[in-house]
């Protein structure tokens, strides 16, 4: 499935409303155009037309390698926000990836009464503007996570959106509930909040929970659901899956591009190791070929015995080596290739139980920084939950 770009830039033609200007890809003057030329989208198409693009107010460079820290809507716009700003100004950590549209479902602010989201908005961050312009004032590169199909907040206000078993809404195990992946209007949902945070200054729009629920494939007889265009297609639910959650990506990329931001997704790290994960649709290669930035999941407390590694999260610089030495090769076979930026572990994973998990502090990041370093991968994000990262450590070991 293909949209048309001339499309976009006819669409583009009518959004008289919206600051456009025709300066650069991010609205910015011919010098600081030149100066970040290098550092734009490796997926940026160029075109003959004139290009135009949305103009934040804000200007950030892209660092010389992205090295970030999850940031939840509470603490960006709490207390806690101060001391995170104070983790990149004394380290080289320099980037954060806030969460906008969270694991509920929720819009981490309260937009505009007239906005679509209004209802689904939540005071977390008071004032985006002003978390933008700290950002911009210390040069920390701010990226917006939209968590895409983890719904439970649409799902439960749509169910002809989600998946339903006995008349209900499906929840798995956690209580949580998502919506549905084939359907055009759940993707237009998203990217609208993914627009409005590109209008609001963030420079790069990260998707998570891109995937259909773990397990689908056991429970694709089961459940009621529609699927779209899709239905009709004349293959196998594991490609209808693996299609439609390729399609969005694409979609997603060609929506936003106007808006000058880069599109990142994460994505399970053992999807690198399958041609395709059957049940949640992703195929690490055909997202790939389809973002500015890949971003896999390779905690070491999340992989079952794997690469000959018996107990993964004791060996933080084995596991999180073998994959990269993996994924490098999986990129190497695609002719653009995004920027890989993994999710490393800086949490203890006591639930593993006794002899199974290590306590995470200065040694076991480093190790997985190193890892990355020594397979030719420079830039990283740290995952805790709670957003108390370890002190102490070195980002550039």
């Amino acid at each position: 499935m293909k949209w048309s770009k001339v499309a976009t830039s006819l669409c583009l033609v009518t959004m008289c409303a919206l600051p456009f200007q025709t300066a650069s890809a991010e609205g910015e003057g011919t010098a600081a155009h030149e100066k970040r030329s290098l550092s734009l989208s490796k997926k940026e198409i160029a075109s003959p037309a004139p290009r135009f693009a949305y103009d934040s107010g804000f200007k950030f460079e892209y660092p010389d390698a992205v090295r970030g820290v999850y940031v939840t809507g509470h603490s960006a716009g709490g207390a806690r926000f101060e001391s995170l700003t104070k983790l990149m100004d004394d380290t080289d950590l320099n980037a954060m990836v806030i969460d906008i549209k969270d694991d509920h479902g929720y819009v981490t602010y309260e937009p505009d009464e007239s906005s679509p989201y209004a209802k689904v908005g939540k005071p977390y961050i008071k004032d985006p503007k002003a978390i933008l312009k700290t950002l911009e004032e210390k040069q920390i590169y701010p990226i917006a996570r939209v968590v895409v199909f983890k719904d439970t907040v649409l799902a439960n206000e749509k169910p002809e959106l989600s998946f339903k078993d006995g008349g209900q809404v499906w929840k798995n195990g956690r209580g949580e509930s998502f919506v549905n992946p084939f359907l055009k209007e759940v993707w237009d949902y998203n990217v609208g909040i993914a627009i409005e945070a590109a209008k609001m200054g963030f420079q790069e729009i990260q998707f998570d929970y891109v995937r259909f629920p773990e397990g689908f494939e056991k429970r694709d007889d089961e459940l009621l659901y529609n699927g779209g265009e899709y239905a009709e297609q004349d293959t196998d639910n594991v490609q209808k899956r693996v299609q439609a959650v390729t399609d969005f990506v694409e979609y997603a990329h060609e929506k936003l591009e106007p808006y000058g931001v880069k599109v990142s997704v994460d994505i399970f790290g053992y999807t690198a190791t399958l041609p395709e994960a059957p049940g949640i649709g992703q195929n690490f290669s055909k997202i790939s070929e389809n973002v500015d930035v890949i971003s896999s999941m390779i905690y070491p407390s999340h992989w079952t015995p794997y690469f000959g590694i018996a107990k993964p999260d004791l060996q933080p610089y084995e596991l999180v080596s073998e994959y990269a030495k993996l994924e490098n090769s999986k990129l190497a076979e695609l002719d653009n290739p995004p920027i890989s930026r993994p999710w490393l572990q800086d949490f203890t994973a006591s639930w593993l139980g006794s002899g199974n998990y290590k306590a995470y502090g200065k040694a076991e990041v480093e190790a997985q920084i190193k890892a990355l370093n020594d397979q030719g991968i420079k830039e990283f994000l740290l995952w805790d939950a709670g957003n108390t990262y370890t002190e102490g450590v070195d980002y550039t070991p």
